[in-house]
């Protein structure tokens, strides 16, 4: 599967902004079964400095400054990014989730150092709460590990409401549980919090999520978004990615763009400004499938 993805933020504010410092993270991830073959950024007005550096998680950061005045700015990523099927292990074969768990214990395996570092909390991931409680129904002795994922999953589409009105970026992860109620980055980090709970390894997915129109309709453009999952790590495997929004493991309509611990390690775009009052945001994503 092709597709040329079209990302497009643009910032307004009230009043002029003198500087303003950015960090994007936009570019697709190259993996096993996706390939980044061509890439850009555009800005306006033109940033005065632009450096790029791959983070510690892999992901490629383009940092830019305006250092003039402007009362409004845009950056826009293009991509053309190829997809190849994804490979599941059969989840009944993948090995019990309290092995796995007893794998990250102290000592650490040299070659777990990596995913060693998704057991433990993050910036937003830091709430004491009820988790292990919230996951252990899936998690029932002797489950094989990606089972009892898929389960949790499943909980979380069944017993959350997708609404966009309920949360905030900076909601509280206990909020969300509480409520009930959230969106794809609310649903990942809930999934997340709950694998850690139980001791498992689990890291946030940034990205894209191709959206079909209904039969019979055409394709809209713009009216693609950015979407989250959850990756989980198999043992002899590997990171399997899942996405709870939808109960599904990821497939060719998923693009990867960035991972990390939570939303704070892959933010788009986000930034600093002097100046600017009060200032609104807006995003459009176009996933365009391409013919080979």
């Amino acid at each position: 599967m092709n597709y040329r993805i079209t990302h497009r933020t643009t910032y307004a504010y009230d009043e002029p902004v003198a500087v303003s410092h950015h960090a994007a993270r936009l570019r697709p991830g190259d993996t096993d079964t996706q390939s980044c073959r061509e890439y850009s950024l555009s800005f306006d007005p033109e940033p005065d400095l632009l450096t790029e550096h791959t983070d510690s998680f892999g992901n490629q950061v383009s940092c830019f400054s305006i250092q003039k005045l402007h009362a409004r700015f845009e950056v826009v990523s293009r991509s053309f990014v190829m997809l190849t099927p994804i490979l599941q292990p059969d989840p009944a074969q993948t090995p019990p989730w309290e092995e796995v768990a007893a794998l990250f214990r102290d000592p650490v395996a040299v070659d777990l150092l990596d995913p060693c570092q998704f057991v433990f909390r993050s910036p937003l991931l830091v709430h004491e709460m009820p988790l292990r409680e919230f996951a252990q129904p899936s998690f029932k002795k002797g489950r094989p590990l990606l089972a009892a994922v898929a389960e949790l999953s499943q909980c979380i589409h069944r017993e959350f409401t997708f609404d966009p009105k309920a949360t905030t970026i900076s909601t509280p992860l206990n909020e969300v549980l509480a409520n009930k109620r959230g969106v794809c980055q609310d649903f990942a980090h809930l999934a997340i919090a709950s694998l850690r709970a139980m001791g498992l390894p689990a890291r946030y997915v940034s990205g894209y999520l191709r959206t079909r129109p209904p039969p019979g309709k055409p394709r809209l453009q713009g009216v693609d978004a950015s979407h989250a999952w959850v990756s989980c790590f198999v043992p002899g495997f590997g990171w399997v990615d899942f996405d709870p929004t939808n109960n599904c493991f990821t497939s060719l309509d998923h693009i990867t763009v960035a991972v990390g611990r939570d939303f704070s390690d892959v933010s788009p775009v986000r930034g600093i400004i002097t100046g600017g009052g009060h200032h609104s945001v807006t995003v459009g994503v176009d996933v365009e499938p391409v013919e080979a």
